[in-house]
């Protein structure tokens, strides 16, 4: 099945979660490693416009999960989850939903302030224009300093919810022994209603 339905995801929400899982694990790692990389070196240069074509990818793709989900709401949650785990568990979802988007845009605020003005190139293929940045935020060296801890935090946060979403998934696999995670590893269509 592709859709989902009230027990399972269908191949649709899986091949998103799956794919969107290796691309932010990825980018989380290049990021972290990028970091660390003198930043006037052509080698740093070209990770950097592959991080920022990944990130665009990723923005694209949170768009595309988002309408998919709307229009799919997710399978239940377990009868037998404690009602704190079922407001944990949205929580999480929300949050990772929205580090999806404030990762990759406050990315291209940070490039679109920064005052080496540096173009964005996707697969060194499709420019891509920067974004006005607020004047409030003081001069572009302010602004980039802003957009820059933002992104910076947000990807610690992101390691942090990822952390325990993985958790969450291997607890409810060897502990609660349910479904939770079967239904989200599976390639076969997802149960139908009973």
């Amino acid at each position: 099945m592709l859709r989902n339905t009230s027990t399972g995801y269908g191949r649709i929400a899986i091949a998103f979660h799956w794919t969107m899982a290796v691309l932010i694990i990825g980018m989380l790692g290049l990021g972290l490693y990028m970091h660390q990389l003198p930043p006037t070196e052509q080698a740093t240069f070209e990770l950097y416009q592959l991080h920022k074509s990944i990130g665009f990818v990723v923005l694209t793709l949170a768009v595309l999960r988002l309408v998919w989900r709307l229009l799919n709401p997710s399978p239940k949650l377990p009868d037998n989850m404690h009602p704190l785990e079922k407001v944990g568990a949205h929580l999480g979802h929300v949050g990772l939903y929205a580090l999806l988007f404030a990762l990759p845009l406050t990315g291209w605020f940070m490039v679109s302030a920064s005052p080496w003005g540096i173009p964005t190139i996707l697969f060194n293929t499709w420019p891509v224009p920067h974004l006005p940045v607020p004047g409030l935020l003081g001069s572009q060296e302010q602004a980039e300093t802003f957009f820059k801890l933002l992104h910076e935090y947000g990807a610690y946060l992101l390691i942090a919810l990822i952390a325990v979403h993985v958790a969450a998934a291997l607890k409810h696999h060897f502990i609660a022994r349910d479904a939770t995670l079967k239904r989200m590893i599976s390639t076969a269509p997802a149960k139908a209603d009973s």
